[in-house]
């Protein structure tokens, strides 16, 4: 994919507050014409959940009252089988993901007014997914010997479907794996090793041909993140600016093997959104770089190399005018910055 040099374009991660998808892809179509990328709905139903999203035809999943859960007492043999041999196959076709998980991609597939460069999709990751889908007794599935194996094993069969449905539109794509349970990595909360994650995340990886990016929107140990093969690495810029740039080795090296930075600048709630202007949010962003530059990477570089995006998802914002305020500020921003150094 050529797309290594973005230049600050903008995105998203994904989640946005609407109900309708037809609204939402709209939104996303009018300010983001170069990465759009398909919106989540959480608000309009719980199997839009980013828990639920991706769950069907997991083996004992169980989605009722707004819960998630697996049910040990039913037989998990077969669905088991059934997941191993698709997996084994590489035959993801087995496993869509369908209009009533996810509207907002079924929709955004059938937009006829898209020329972007690339195109991208998200999906939840294995540490996130593992860790907040328990079993009868309370424990994260994530620790299972047989059912925390097949948890990447799913993701990547619907990284992969979800990967050549988004080829529609472009040849060229972005996939996210999102994982925002990694920052209580190194907590008391999460007993998985290093090398434990880097081999989950690497497994979905491997599903996925374009290129592939890690978003987390909290503080973590980014030096397990930037040891993958990920391509993008996203981070809310907005408020954990310093948490990045604490592993200026670490990110140095990802930059020099050509890979990009998203920051997420643009804030995804109402209070802190109402306050900022395009003209704050570059202050923001150039006081963001500053700690990187004075560790030797180059600004030019981190421009280059860059992508710009809302802090996390947007579905905590109130309206879909607050998405379209947050969505407008970042178009601006991007062609501000692109303008100025580009």
């Amino acid at each position: 994919m050529p797309y290594t040099e973005f230049g600050c374009l903008p995105t998203v991660i994904g989640s946005m507050p609407h109900t309708d998808s037809s609204g939402a892809c709209e939104q996303v179509a009018h300010y983001l014409k170069d990465i759009p990328a398909w919106p989540q709905l959480p608000k309009r139903s719980f199997l839009e959940n980013m828990y639920v999203q991706f769950s069907h035809g997991f083996p004992g999943v169980v989605v009722e009252e707004n819960k998630i859960f697996i049910d040990r007492s039913q037989d998990l043999d077969k669905p088991l089988e059934k997941l191993y041999a698709a997996y084994l196959d590489n035959d993801f076709d087995k496993y869509p993901i369908s209009a009533e998980y996810a509207a907002g991609l079924h929709s955004f597939l059938s937009l006829t007014n898209l020329s972007p460069l690339v195109v991208k999709g998200q999906i939840t990751g294995p540490v996130t997914w593992g860790l907040t889908v328990t079993d009868g007794s309370r424990r994260a599935i994530i620790y299972d010997d047989v059912l925390g194996d097949a948890v990447a094993k799913l993701l990547k069969l619907k990284a992969s479907w979800q990967e050549k449905a988004l080829r529609k539109i472009s040849t060229n794509t972005i996939i996210f794996i999102d994982e925002p349970y990694m920052a209580a990595f190194g907590s008391v909360g999460i007993s998985l090793s290093k090398e434990r994650i880097i081999s989950l995340l690497e497994e979905v990886f491997s599903g996925i041909s374009g290129l592939k990016g890690i978003h987390c929107c909290g503080n973590t140990d980014w030096s397990v993140l930037l040891e993958t093969s990920t391509d993008i690495v996203s981070f809310d810029a907005y408020n954990y600016a310093q948490s990045l740039s604490l592993y200026p080795a670490e990110v140095k090296r990802f930059l020099d093997r050509q890979g990009t930075i998203a920051w997420g600048i643009v804030p995804n709630q109402e209070e802190s959104l109402a306050k900022e202007t395009v003209a704050s949010l570059k202050d923001r962003l150039e006081e963001a770089m500053a700690p990187f530059t004075r560790k030797g990477i180059r600004f030019k570089q981190l421009i280059e190399q860059g992508l710009l995006t809302p802090s996390c998802g947007l579905a905590p914002l109130a309206t879909k005018e607050a998405s379209g305020r947050a969505l407008e500020l970042l178009a601006e921003l991007s062609a501000k910055i692109r303008k100025r150094y580009m």
